[in-house]
């Protein structure tokens, strides 16, 4: 048996009690006081799983709105490309006019390395990777 059921035992016990000391004119009024106990114990146990269940929920969003591809569409890839594409033509510049052929390459390293993370973060298959699996280590 659990603690709330003998505690719930316990309160029928003494409303029994009560009501054999009072005597029957107060059985109705001892009778409304149990129910509502009960109530609140069940509003409690209702409350404490709606809680839970919305947690449960609103975890689930999170997770799911953190995944690369909830959030990434064509229209993001394709403006990161478009700007990448942009700012490499003042990377070139500044890196050749600099250290002409070697600043060059490294501003151009530079611009692949960004759209290769970008790449591989959009999509977790492309270089290997296998995607996780829902279940954790940690989870049994």
């Amino acid at each position: 048996m659990d603690a709330r059921d003998t505690d719930l035992k316990k309160e029928l016990d003494a409303t029994l009690h009560a009501r054999r000391e009072l005597g029957e004119e107060y059985e109705s009024a001892l009778v409304d006081s149990f129910l509502e106990k009960v109530d609140q114990r069940i509003d409690g146990a209702v409350d404490r799983r709606v809680r839970r269940q919305l947690a449960e929920q609103q975890l689930q969003t999170a997770r799911d709105s953190r995944s690369p591809g909830a959030t990434d569409s064509w229209g993001e890839r394709f403006g990161f490309g478009i700007v990448s594409l942009v700012l490499a033509v003042p990377l070139s510049a500044i890196g050749g006019g600099v250290a002409d052929l070697p600043g060059l390459l490294v501003a151009w390293a530079g611009i692949v390395g960004v759209n290769v993370v970008q790449a591989a973060r959009t999509n977790p298959g492309l270089f290997g990777r296998r995607k996780s699996s829902q279940k954790d280590d940690w989870e049994d």
